[in-house]
């Protein structure tokens, strides 16, 4: 039975380690706080209390964490060791991709770049889409934990390739949201019910799953966190320093602008569908 070290079990961690579990893996897991991994030792997951328990002597690590620098003080707690396969699935950026494959290159693991497409709903059905990236002979050893967290996993060139990747599909979420909100948000400031937009678009070529989703919670002014709008802040400006001077992303800046807003009003732990807040009155409010 190959053995997985997990570490971060936060609100798409959580659900990730329990699937890779009842994909009959063994899994050992830590989260800083060690109250929101109990609920996984219900789920066939040992949950300990330090990084270096959950990763000794494991097979592959998974590290599934906020940032970089989270990503990295919990590694150099684990303490690599040499031949372990290290699965780095949290959103890191291009700079903390790259640092941290110098962190396992000294440590003599091999290093896999793999973050994944997808919200807390998708990590709780099994359904994420996983962007790896890494040597072709860690594919086959790493084939399990994808297939138990994801639906489909596409491989997309050496280590890294998959961070960058990841960014140009978090600059079109991010301006999607922040488009929907502005187009809600203006249906109902000319005097129209702001659910006529989403039936307006209904079934066309404009249509979205995603849409009708953020927008009825917009509409609804509801926003239990799937994406919680302080780590898509996050991730805005891990795509704004990407583009650097080669790419206007003004989509994404008008994004993060509204998103800072809406966590400067303490709506950070909301979803990033909260932004709706702040286009609606040009302030979070």
């Amino acid at each position: 039975m190959t053995r997985i070290g997990f570490l971060g079990t936060g609100i798409m961690g959580l659900p990730m380690a329990a699937n890779i579990a009842a994909a009959g893996l063994d899994v050992r897991a830590w989260n800083r706080t060690r109250a929101r991994a109990e609920p996984l030792g219900e789920r066939g997951v040992e949950v300990v209390d330090t990084a270096r328990e959950a990763v000794a002597g494991a097979d592959v690590v998974v590290t599934m964490l906020a940032d970089g620098p989270a990503v990295d003080e919990a590694v150099a707690a684990a303490d690599l060791a040499n031949g372990q396969v290290w699965v780095q699935m949290s959103t890191v950026g291009v700079e903390w991709s790259a640092a941290l494959a110098r962190v396992a290159e000294k440590a003599g693991a091999v290093y896999v770049d793999a973050p994944v497409l997808g919200t807390r709903q998708p990590a709780e059905a099994g359904a994420l889409v996983v962007l790896a990236s890494g040597p072709d002979d860690a594919c086959e050893r790493v084939a399990p934990v994808f297939d138990a967290v994801g639906s489909r996993t596409v491989w997309v060139g050496e280590a890294g390739a998959g961070s960058r990747l990841k960014l140009a599909a978090n600059a079109w979420v991010l301006s999607l949201t922040n488009a929907l909100a502005e187009s809600v948000a203006l249906t109902g400031s000319l005097g129209l019910d702001p659910a006529l937009f989403l039936e307006a678009i209904k079934g066309g070529s404009m249509d979205a799953p995603y849409a009708r989703v953020k927008g009825t919670a917009m509409i609804e002014d509801r926003f239990p966190p799937s994406f919680p709008a302080y780590l898509a802040a996050k991730d805005a400006r891990l795509v704004i320093e990407a583009g650097g001077a080669d790419v206007d992303l003004a989509g994404t800046r008008a994004a993060l602008a509204h998103l800072d807003a809406a966590v400067d009003a303490g709506f950070g732990e909301e979803d990033l569908g909260v932004l709706f807040r702040a286009v609606r009155s040009n302030r979070a409010t």
